[in-house]
């Protein structure tokens, strides 16, 4: 069967001559799903945005062919090349806040799709706007259709740009992180949406995720992206029965279990090494504990293998341990070290005192809704309507809900970023209602927040080192700034990231790397109480990991509270 999309042999690269997609070769056939795992920074966005030819300033591309239903990407002209996009190619970005005009109308936005690819406007592109929003699950769309994009939650910002995509009847449809933001209810929605309308017009998806359950719900052939290469690819049948790739293996191995609960989640060492900094050998060999000396001396070559998979490897090539056996079942990486403690160490976890950090009681949240010229009041919005809860010492507490259901302004309130309406927020028995900036501000070291946007979070004009720093100057924190440095440090480490990337910009990062740098800053100024607002969900099974270890490890150590504010996923029932 001839292939819709053809990618063979592309190379993106840094004007230093830096790899950052390093020659990958794929087919995705009409009606099928080729999905894009790995982990952040591993050069998956990138790909997608060289096949549209989206490359950001100082990014180019060095060779390769891309050929979409039997034509060269590369040689069409740049008049050519956006009429293909959003009419045969559309995708679906990982940051919908930054895809979204924030001066423009929803509606607005989703029309000027259907004029500019189908030629309709006025009151037929206004129906056809509620309509796809009411596909995508946003509730009163024809209220919704007329409101901007600050209005909106980030998993409703992530629907709108799907609704755009998919407006345009594309033949490929580049899906970069498309359930990221959402709930699962309304990730069951979005996926069963993109599957229909696969069934329907015969469209191709190209699926980059880190999450293993999306990609066992939607994929029909899977390839496993390390460091800008494909190390592994295999249908999804093949890959979920026997992951070949130590890498694919541990990626695996990090998923959650709740029969492992008190214990330590199993992480990978280590992070993706930074670009160009591996001439030759494996680039996975450092983070490998099946490595031997080969795997620094020499760059792994790509390896077919049974079932028509391939993966690269030095256990599978020519003279590689299993090379001659053909037991391609290597366990070792996925029953390694596992981190998990033993039953003694989980009964000694500590334990939450009975002081409470935070206590809160029929705390409301009420936003007017105005109308008419003089604006007078009309109705309310009840975001958050009688809520009480209570945080122990040294405990944590989940809230749980749909996207909209008021978790974040719940969150902020809690911190008084937003003005209660009514209730009582009590913080180590102190009443934070009522209090003035200064008193607030003697506050603000016991708690923090992590939010669910890293990105708006992040100031993109100050470099991690200063926004890391910010909070400890503020606060005094740290007797001077070497003491400050140092302990920038270790946090970076402790969030899986090198030192040496706190003098560059938000920009510079992927989305789950922004978010690594969000949580560092509020663990920057040492809180009593951390309001984590999805506090991974864009990160990738390793490092969600790591950062759930961490968490805990610090609540154990210094009796740390944790409110945190999730909605169900269903990544731990892949295998």
């Amino acid at each position: 069967m001839n292939a819709l999309l053809n990618v063979s042999n592309l190379d993106t690269r840094l004007r230093n001559h830096a790899a950052i997609v390093d020659g990958i070769s794929f087919n995705i056939v009409a009606g099928e799903t080729f999905a894009l795992l790995g982990e952040s920074g591993c050069g998956k966005s990138m790909t997608a945005l060289s096949l549209m030819r989206l490359l950001p300033e100082g990014v180019v591309n060095a060779g390769g062919i891309v050929q979409l239903d039997g034509d060269s990407l590369q040689h069409l002209s740049e008049r050519e090349m956006s009429a293909v996009r959003g009419g045969k190619m559309a995708m679906i970005f990982q940051e919908p806040g930054l895809s979204l005009n924030p001066v423009m109308r929803v509606g607005d936005q989703i029309a000027e799709v259907l004029q500019l690819h189908h030629g309709v406007s006025g009151v037929a592109a206004q129906q056809r706007c509620i309509e796809l929003l009411e596909q995508v699950g946003i509730p009163d769309a024809a209220q919704r259709v007329r409101e901007y994009p600050f209005q909106f939650s980030g998993g409703m910002k992530q629907r709108v740009m799907i609704a755009m995509a998919l407006e345009g009847n594309p033949k490929l449809l580049i899906a970069d992180e498309p359930t990221t933001a959402l709930d699962v209810t309304i990730q069951a929605q979005v996926l069963q949406l993109l599957r229909d309308t696969q069934a329907q017009s015969g469209m191709a998806i190209l699926l980059i995720t880190h999450d293993l359950g999306v990609v066992a719900e939607m994929a029909h052939h899977v390839g496993v992206m390390y460091a800008g290469e494909i190390v592994e690819q295999a249908s999804r049948k093949q890959l979920f029965a026997q992951p070949l790739h130590p890498y694919t293996q541990k990626l695996f191995a990090a998923l959650p279990d709740v029969t492992r609960r008190n214990q330590s989640l199993t992480a990978i060492p280590g992070s993706v090494p930074p670009l160009g900094s591996i001439a030759q050998g494996c680039r996975f060999a450092a983070r490998c504990d099946q490595a031997w000396a080969l795997c620094s001396d020499k760059t792994p070559a790509w390896t077919e293998v049974k079932g028509g998979r391939g993966v690269r490897c030095h256990l599978y090539s020519d003279g590689g341990k299993l090379s001659n056996s053909k037991n391609y079942s290597t366990n070792a990486a996925v029953d390694g070290e596992s981190g998990v403690a033993t039953n003694a160490e989980a009964e000694n976890l500590a334990q939450p005192t009975s002081a409470f950090v935070l206590k809160v009681d029929n705390l409301k949240v009420h936003f007017p809704i105005r109308k008419g010229i003089l604006q007078r009041v009309v109705g309310q919005v009840k975001a958050v309507d009688d809520v009480s809860l209570a945080i122990p010492q040294g405990s944590t507490l989940a809230l749980v809900g749909e996207s909209g259901c008021g978790k974040t302004t719940l969150g902020k309130a809690l911190l008084q970023l937003v003005q209660p309406t009514a209730g009582s927020v009590q913080l180590n028995g102190c009443e934070l209602i009522g209090l003035t900036g200064s008193e607030l501000r003697n506050q603000r070291a016991a708690m923090q927040m992590i939010f669910q946007d890293p990105y708006a979070s992040l100031n993109p004009k100050m470099r991690v080192a200063e926004i890391l720093e910010e909070g400890m100057t503020a606060l005094s924190i740290g007797r001077n700034q070497a003491e400050r440095q140092a302990r920038l440090d270790t946090l970076l480490d402790q969030v899986g990231l090198a030192r040496n990337t706190k003098w560059r910009y938000p920009h510079e990062f992927s989305g789950g790397q922004r978010q690594r740098i969000a949580i560092a800053r509020a663990l920057a100024v040492s809180p009593q109480l951390l309001i984590c607002d999805e506090p991974t969900s864009a990160l990738d099974v390793s490092v969600q990991a790591q950062i759930l270890n961490l968490l805990k490890s610090l609540q154990q150590e210094l009796k740390l509270s944790y409110l945190f504010e999730v909605f169900f996923s269903n990544t731990a029932s892949t295998r």
